[in-house]
């Protein structure tokens, strides 16, 4: 009994152990995007958020937001949510669902650096 109460004891202790070391990693930096890259990738965003005051009318009346100077984070969310459908302007989620994952982090750190 002793041996079997002793194994089990250190089971859980390595495992346990193993548990803590594997919570107390570092997570992985997130990825960068490269904004001199994107360069070449900003065609069909210019046409709308290069515009100052631009308002469009498709699917209704609205103005397009500025989103240069806008967070690197934030643009990208915004384009993976885009990406996802849940959010669901028509003209951003047909763009967004033709975008890599790079290509979303390059146009993310172009637009956080324009003002």
């Amino acid at each position: 009994m002793k041996k079997s109460f002793l194994g089990l004891f250190m089971a859980v202790a390595l495992v346990s152990g193993a548990a803590y070391a594997q919570s107390q990693t570092p997570a992985p930096a997130p990825a960068k995007g490269d904004a001199k890259r994107a360069a070449s990738k900003v065609s069909m965003c210019i046409g709308c958020h290069a515009i100052p005051g631009y308002k469009t009318a498709f699917p209704v009346v609205y103005s397009v937001p500025k989103i240069g100077g806008q967070s690197e984070a934030y643009l990208a969310a915004a384009l993976r949510a885009y990406k996802k459908g849940e959010r669901t302007h028509p003209s951003m989620r047909a763009i967004a669902a033709s975008l890599s994952e790079e290509d979303i982090l390059d146009l993310a750190a172009y637009y956080s650096q324009q003002r």
